[in-house]
């Protein structure tokens, strides 16, 4: 069973601190029952002021010590506009040590200030970019992703895209379908891909521009050569406005959206079925193996085959 450290860093934003422990404690394996990971949230254990905004708005105690975090597999940082040296030092040892460390909003500040950012790109939340950047002009902030997979160190935008990124930690942990049903447990996105941009504006059925009619039409008919032109026709718009509305609405382009969908797609027949690569690659609508892995391994930096070796249950026939 992995370990998971939630910081509770002085001031750390609530959603954050306790957003992080409820995904992963709702991910169990889908036999036994049993949970996947044992959650623990770490801290000074004279208590922690949790805040809102700045609003302060409850005392918490932590029941695992700072120093404890160490034992983990993975540290989660919570959003803190300054950390104690104590914490700041505390992931730099647990960086020494090859745990892997995740930040939510500010608490890249915290990961930056430990010097772990130094050369790599980053994320954190639009309104604290420019500071960031001023502070510590040696990372590269990313201002328009809602996460960062860099291995070793992830970073993400405010507040519920650390829950993307913890439920992207789970599906790369466990794969999409336990990440699935966590998603579904928590009744939250599947699936946010961390390029999209800070500023979404959700599709929904009922509002007038909405993408969610065209964005179902293209799940249902997911296998067959849709083209930019063809969902542009169906969606009866030009392919220049469709492309705009897309942008706007998903951060990405339909034909990025689409094969996102596809790999999605991929990832989940791999793991619950013993459908050959060729038949997933139809199915999925890649229409080869080749187009299939190239896809796959671009988004995964890993091939089907062993993406299945990973994650298929041991029970799958053939």
């Amino acid at each position: 069973m992995r370990m998971i450290a939630v910081l509770a860093i002085e001031g750390a934003v609530g959603l954050e601190l306790a957003g992080a422990c409820q995904v992963f404690a709702a991910a169990h394996d889908p036999v036994s029952g049993e949970p996947l990971y044992d959650v623990r949230v770490c801290g000074d254990r004279a208590g922690t002021t949790v805040r809102a905004h700045r609003l302060e708005i409850f005392r918490a105690q932590a029941p695992y010590s700072f120093e404890e975090a160490l034992e983990a597999d993975t540290i989660i940082v919570p959003a803190a506009y300054t950390a104690s040296e104590e914490v700041v030092e505390l992931v730099r040892e647990a960086h020494r040590r090859g745990i892997r460390i995740a930040s939510i909003c500010t608490g890249a500040f915290t990961l930056a200030a430990a010097g772990l950012l130094d050369g790599r790109m980053a994320a954190t939340h639009w309104a604290h970019a420019e500071r960031f950047a001023r502070e510590y002009p040696q990372v590269e902030v990313a201002t328009d992703v809602l996460y960062l997979d860099d291995g070793d160190l992830l970073t993400s935008a405010g507040v519920t895209a650390g829950l993307d990124l913890c439920l992207h930690l789970v599906r790369r942990d466990h794969g999409s379908a336990i990440a699935a049903n966590v998603a579904r447990r928590l009744v939250m996105a599947p699936h946010r891909d961390g390029g999209q941009a800070q500023f979404i504006t959700a599709p929904t059925v009922a509002g007038e521009g909405s993408l969610e009619p065209v964005m179902r039409w293209m799940q249902e008919h997911l296998a067959e050569p849709l083209s930019l032109a063809s969902i542009a026709a169906h969606a009866s718009m030009s392919t220049r406005t469709l492309s705009r509305q897309f942008r706007a609405q998903t951060g990405s382009t339909p034909l990025q959206w689409l094969i996102r969908l596809r790999i999605d797609r991929a990832q989940e027949l791999l793991e619950t079925t013993d459908l050959t690569i060729d038949q997933i690659a139809t199915t999925c609508g890649f229409g080869s193996p080749l187009l299939l892995r190239q896809h796959f391994t671009k988004a995964l930096a890993t091939t089907p085959t062993a993406y299945r070796r990973t994650f298929a249950p041991i029970s799958l026939p053939g």
